[in-house]
């Protein structure tokens, strides 16, 4: 039995192409996340377990997993009913809105992280309107939501936006033909059609989250146990020359997030299977 199957195609090279593939996927993948596993290997359980039971490590972990699930748990949300808006309805500015989806993708981390942080700051246009009620978002966890939820929404806008073009508007008018009511129809008939994408949506968001540094370090005020991201500390290691350090809090990154998104691929391959998209 050949161990690689395909289908006829009219362009040759299949073999050059295929191991080009893997090539570029080793490189740019395999390689780096083997390189730290091995790193981790050499410095040993006890000791990246030495390092990430730290207080100050597990706060920092705790962060950035924790606010990056609340981001992508928004934009789960939110993302959806936004891609619906711009695919199911036409009003002025539409075209507009949809183009400034995209703009976390141009826009570097950096710019954005000083630009929420100079609205959100107390003695910004923004901040200074929500000081006076208790609210203070830079600076603070809700800053890094805020960043998060900035970054991550086109992630969810663009995966589900196509999805929900192929959906024909003759089905939610054949169910409210027999008698269903919108709720029923949302519930029963679009989500089921949704949820894989809404799932993939979710996992690239939740993991550009994870990751995200620029953004969040202008607006965090960085402060341990309490505004420091698990992305910064590592970072801070680097600079101490605590290279086993920084290593061990990669491996935990890398552990949590390959647990999350293994999860989140076993919920999608259900939903597929649920809805037949096999």
């Amino acid at each position: 039995m050949a161990l690689l199957s395909r289908s006829p195609s009219p362009l040759p090279g299949f073999r050059p192409a295929f191991g080009l593939l893997i090539a570029a996927l080793s490189i740019v993948v395999l390689v780096p996340i083997v390189t730290l596993l091995g790193h981790g290997a050499a410095i040993g359980t006890t000791e990246i377990w030495s390092v990430v039971s730290a207080p100050r490590v597990r706060a920092a972990l705790g962060l950035s997993f924790g606010r990056a699930f609340l981001a992508a748990a928004f934009n789960l949300v939110f993302g959806a009913a936004l891609a619906w808006v711009l695919v199911r309805y036409r009003f002025a500015g539409r075209r507009l809105i949809d183009a400034a989806i995209d703009l976390p993708f141009a826009l570097p981390t950096a710019v954005a992280g000083i630009a929420l942080t100079a609205l959100y700051a107390l003695n910004g246009p923004f901040g200074s309107v929500l000081a006076p009620l208790g609210i203070k978002i830079a600076y603070g966890p809700i800053g890094i939501w805020l960043a998060l939820v900035f970054t991550g929404l086109p992630f969810v806008v663009r995966t589900v936006q196509p999805v929900i073009e192929e959906i024909d508007a003759e089905i939610e008018e054949a169910s409210a033909t027999l008698g269903a009511r919108r709720p029923y129809t949302l519930r029963r008939i679009i989500l089921p059609m949704l949820t894989p994408a809404l799932l993939t949506g979710f996992a690239l968001a939740l993991a550009r989250g994870v990751g995200e540094y620029g953004s969040v370090i202008f607006i965090a005020g960085n402060l341990p146990f309490k505004t420091e991201i698990a992305p910064l500390l590592i970072v801070i290691r680097l600079e101490e020359f605590h290279y086993d350090a920084a290593s061990a809090i990669g491996i935990a990154m890398l552990v949590i997030s390959f647990a999350m998104l293994l999860v989140i691929n076993f919920l999608h391959v259900w939903s597929r299977g649920r809805t037949g998209n096999v």
